[in-house]
C-alpha cells in the first residue's frame, strides 16, 4: 500500500473538491491515461487494485505510472465510543481527485490492450474516469486555444 514515509502532522483537515483539477491534467509520461470526470478521495487500496488489474492485462508489456499519490490521512473514531474526546486516530490514507486529473499513464502497448487496460482500472475506482490518449488530449488543447483564439477579440 501506498503511503508517506513520514509527514508534518498526523492528522488534517477534511478540505473541499471544488474545481477542476490545475496540475496533472495532461499526459506526460505515457501515450495513455486514466482520466478522473469527478472529484473523489481514492483510497491507496483502491490504488493498488487498480494498478495490479492494469498489470494482470498488458501482461508485463508496458509500462505503468501512477500519477496520484495518497498523502491525506483519514481518521476514524472506533465504534461506539461516545461524542467528543478530540479527533480520532489515522485509519487509511487517500489522494484528492478532482475531474480532469490522469490518475495512471500507460505505454509501450498497442492502443486496443491499452485501452482494455485502462477501462479494467476504471472499474476498481470509485468514481466515473475517462481513457484519453495522448493525441486526442492535444487534439483538444489546441481546439480550446483556437476557440478562445475566435472568442476574445470582441
Amino acid at each position: 500500500m501506498l503511503m508517506p514515509k513520514r509527514v508534518k502532522r498526523r492528522k488534517q483537515f477534511r478540505g473541499r473538491m471544488k474545481g477542476r483539477a490545475l496540475r496533472g491534467s495532461t499526459i506526460t509520461y505515457g501515450e495513455f491515461g486514466l482520466v478522473a470526470m469527478e472529484p473523489s478521495w481514492i483510497t491507496s487500496n483502491q490504488i493498488e487494485s487498480a494498478r495490479i488489474r492494469i498489470n494482470q492485462c498488458v501482461r508485463r508489456g508496458g509500462k505503468v505510472w501512477i500519477k496520484i499519490f495518497p498523502d491525506k490521512p483519514i481518521t476514524q473514531k472506533p465504534a461506539e465510543t461516545r461524542m467528543g474526546s478530540g479527533k480520532g486516530s489515522p485509519e487509511y490514507w487517500v489522494a484528492v481527485v478532482k475531474p480532469g486529473r490522469v490518475m495512471f499513464e500507460l505505454a509501450g502497448v498497442d492502443e486496443e490492450a491499452a485501452r482494455h487496460a485502462l477501462s479494467q482500472a476504471a472499474y476498481k475506482l470509485p468514481i466515473k474516469c475517462k481513457v484519453v490518449s495522448k493525441k486526442e488530449q492535444l487534439a483538444e488543447k489546441e481546439a480550446l486555444a483556437a476557440a478562445e483564439g475566435n472568442g476574445g477579440s470582441r
